[in-house]
């Protein structure tokens, strides 16, 4: 079977909005109350940060499961690895994922800036001067048969959207407007020349969204 390029479990708010344009140390996400986007996952029983029992099951809980479902390696920007910008200054910042990072697979991380590789605990890092479709290539190698994520930032998911080498994607679109930042799109709409739609409402206030290629 052929390997998918997936957007898994990417989070806009209702007016389409992933990130804000000052992405920080402090504030990653570069918005005001950017925890809004991501607290329907945070509550389910199976988000692996969870410290405490108990969380819901049901519709979104899929969602959190499936976030690692048949992965074998993921793709992402250089902003959703870390708020530095331009040559490398601190070879001691190694993400924003701390010790265990979440995605236990190699992760591409696409910068114009190389550095050596890092790895931590069953993640390794790898940096990427490559266009989308040269990238791609590299992750499908490396998952050795399973799928690729494509994790993000926006602007990331928006580049392999223009260069027509995404196949599926689950957005989950929070009921929450921030009015200004980066956005994945205007309407979901504006794919369905290219994709199937599907859009599932969830008792938390989420709405999924389910994409796949025509």
């Amino acid at each position: 079977m052929a390997q998918l390029l997936r957007v898994q479990n990417f989070m806009v708010s209702s007016d389409g909005v992933a990130a804000g344009e000052h992405q920080s140390l402090e504030n990653p996400f570069g918005l005001d109350g950017a925890e809004r986007l991501f607290s329907w996952a945070g509550a389910t029983a199976s988000w692996p940060n969870r410290t405490d029992p108990g969380g819901t099951r049901g519709l979104d809980d899929y969602f959190t499961r499936d976030f690692k479902h048949n992965i074998g390696a993921e793709i992402m920007g250089r902003n959703k690895f870390g708020p530095q910008r331009g040559p490398w200054e601190d070879h001691q910042w190694r993400g924003w994922w701390g010790e265990e990072p979440p995605f236990h697979t190699p992760v591409f991380v696409l910068t114009h800036h190389s550095r050596p590789s890092i790895t931590l605990s069953d993640t390794t890092f790898h940096f990427v001067d490559a266009d989308p479709a040269t990238a791609l290539e590299l992750a499908r190698e490396a998952a050795q048969g399973k799928d690729v994520r494509l994790g993000g930032g926006v602007t990331t998911v928006r580049e392999f959207l223009d260069a027509d080498l995404v196949d599926t994607l689950h957005v989950a679109v929070a009921p929450v407007k921030f009015g200004t930042g980066l956005r994945l799109w205007d309407s979901p709409d504006d794919l369905r020349d290219r994709f199937h739609l599907e859009v599932v409402p969830s008792p938390s206030g989420v709405t999924h969204h389910l994409l796949w290629r025509k």
